[in-house]
């Protein structure tokens, strides 16, 4: 069942999809961490992989930048692949003064500037949360694993070079922990489909204090992220 952006054949994702934004670091994950990994889309680069995860069925695909991208892959596959579980793991911006460069956030809810939700003619403002079980289960998995993760609400951005200098102090004095350009429309998107999403982000520069790390770092070297989202997606 091809769509115009997944040439993917009817059963060729699992129920569960891992999904990074840069199509590299979803070759990484197949390559590092799935067994007998198959290529089952390329479609103008965007990479999907389907093998298993210690004996469970698991496919992992990029998601391309922003949520007009984010927004077109996971609708297809929640809609068109029978996607039950969507794990957006990517990169983010800190914002909170306790982050610090490879610290893991995960998106408990998503603020967002994008008039992504106008589409669905409610009034007032919504607000996308992720699906308990999902963050839940991501959770357990770090206190098994003694990692010190943060859980709260981050923001995601329709701009990336804004206008406005006061902006990310206006987010930080409201509590956000961090920006990206992605999660809002995958939340939007499970809501409206009756469907799972959990956005788990490694803080890749800290847009207050300073500091980043290298395309080639954020592409190879979040493992940590990489390894929850995983052990999450197997324990569903």
């Amino acid at each position: 069942m091809a769509t115009p952006h997944i040439e993917a054949k009817e059963n060729d994702f699992a129920k569960t999809v891992l999904m990074p934004g840069d199509p590299l670091r979803a070759k990484f994950i197949a390559e590092k961490y799935i067994d007998d990994a198959r290529l089952v889309n390329n479609v103008r680069g965007v990479q999907g992989y389907t093998g298993t995860y210690k004996g469970k069925e698991i496919s992992v695909m990029a998601s391309g930048m922003g949520m007009p991208s984010m927004g077109i892959y996971s609708y297809e596959l929640y809609r068109f692949y029978n996607v039950d579980n969507i794990i957006r793991i990517g990169s983010a911006g800190g914002i909170a003064d306790e982050l610090e460069l490879r610290d893991i956030v995960i998106a408990m809810g998503c603020s967002t500037n994008s008039n992504y939700a106008a589409q669905y003619n409610v009034p007032g403002m919504l607000a996308p949360l992720a699906d308990h079980t999902l963050l839940s289960k991501a959770v357990l998995v770090c206190g098994e694993k003694n990692i010190d993760v943060k859980v709260g609400n981050i923001f995601t951005s329709d701009v990336f070079y804004n206008d406005d200098a006061e902006f990310n102090l206006k987010l930080k004095r409201l509590g956000i922990l961090a920006v990206e350009m992605e999660t809002a429309a995958l939340y939007f998107n499970a809501a409206r489909l009756s469907k799972r999403a959990l956005s788990i982000c490694t803080i890749s520069d800290h847009v207050i204090k300073g500091g980043e790390l290298s395309a080639k770092d954020r592409q190879d070297t979040f493992t940590e992220m990489m390894e929850i989202a995983l052990e999450t997606a197997y324990m569903m």
